[in-house]
């Protein structure tokens, strides 16, 4: 079966225009052929430096343009105490560690910003020696950090595309949408994974939706990791307005992005702690398989991790890289 990556927005948006039972169906056949163990993997994701940044995404509480956030700014954390979260993570059954600074990009042109990309670079080797995957995210790349994260052993890096080219401006204004392609080629040229995705329910339209997973399906190849993210309207940001999104949308795109990309890892994401078992039951069915771990996923609530065992115990769902005991007690409890 060829994976393909000449996707047009009209080819997507053809997908999302089918009765849902068709494209359960063909979600589906994929997610099994190229997912024969139906495994899901457990990432857990920790804000490593909170609040304060400078850009000025409509839907992020860190944002510093949003005065009315009630967000507690944070420091870089030491590398001890990543270190002890990441082996928490690794004890509950995550086998992916995620670290998350809200930077416009790494100041490696100071020398407190050269020290702190340092400690960045030792916070990856931690988690790495725990036998961990380990993905950050941390803004704008240069080729040249790019190349340091890799060689500090980094696996993936997570940048995410957020929504569709014509859409990003309504969201975003302190940054365009080809600094974030930018990025993606300088960490796809220095050898790492790319983990990119986005966000609905921000007010985009279904053809926005397309849109967005045309650009990913046209990359070459494919993020191997795909973030889909459910907004989660925060008080304070200019999108704390918007309307919690439809369930069956988020099943809609997840089994959309399956289709296009039958290869990466769908991960569902922001949003879940809102949504109901059987809708992340229908997500999982469709081809998500992936999803964070933990209470919190940087400042939002996430799902308790008591639901998340009982969640996949219920489904009958191997956990891909988990210690036996923790695996054994996701699977079986």
């Amino acid at each position: 079966m060829v994976v393909r990556s000449d996707w047009t927005q009209s080819q997507v948006q053809a997908l999302f225009d089918l009765p849902f039972y068709a494209l359960f169906d063909q979600a589906r056949s994929l997610h099994k052929t190229f997912f024969p163990n139906q495994d899901v993997q457990l990432a857990t994701l920790l804000s490593i430096k909170t609040g304060g940044c400078p850009e000025d995404c409509g839907y992020c509480p860190q944002s510093a343009h949003h005065k009315q956030v009630a967000l507690k700014s944070d420091p870089l954390m030491d590398v001890a105490t990543v270190r002890q979260a990441a082996q928490a993570a690794k004890a509950k059954g995550a086998s992916r560690f995620c670290m998350g600074a809200a930077w416009r990009s790494p100041n490696t042109h100071t020398e407190k910003g050269q020290a702190q990309f340092n400690a960045v670079l030792d916070m990856i080797r931690e988690v790495k020696a725990l036998g961990m995957e380990a993905c950050v995210t941390l803004g704008m790349l240069t080729p040249e950090q790019a190349l340091a994260l890799k060689e500090a052993g980094l696996d993936a890096y997570n940048h995410n595309i957020d929504t569709s080219p014509e859409y990003y401006d309504k969201i975003i204004t302190t940054r365009a949408f080809k600094d974030r392609l930018e990025t993606l080629d300088h960490v796809r040229d220095a050898g790492l994974s790319v983990c990119c995705g986005g966000i609905i329910g921000m007010g985009e339209q279904i053809s926005d939706r397309a849109a967005m997973i045309a650009v990913l399906g046209g990359m070459t190849p494919h993020p191997e990791s795909v973030p889909i993210n459910a907004l989660v309207p925060v008080e304070g940001t200019p999108l704390g307005h918007q309307k919690t999104v439809d369930p069956m949308d988020i099943v809609r795109t997840i089994a959309v992005a399956r289709v296009v990309m039958p290869t990466s890892r769908i991960r569902l994401s922001a949003g879940r702690e809102s949504m109901s078992q059987e809708t992340q039951v229908l997500c999982l069915l469709v081809g998500a398989n992936s999803f964070f771990y933990g209470d919190t996923l940087l400042t939002a609530p996430n799902q308790a991790e008591e639901k998340d065992r009982a969640l996949l115990a219920m489904m009958g769902l191997p956990v891909k890289g988990a210690l036996s005991e923790a695996a054994d007690e996701v699977c079986h409890a």
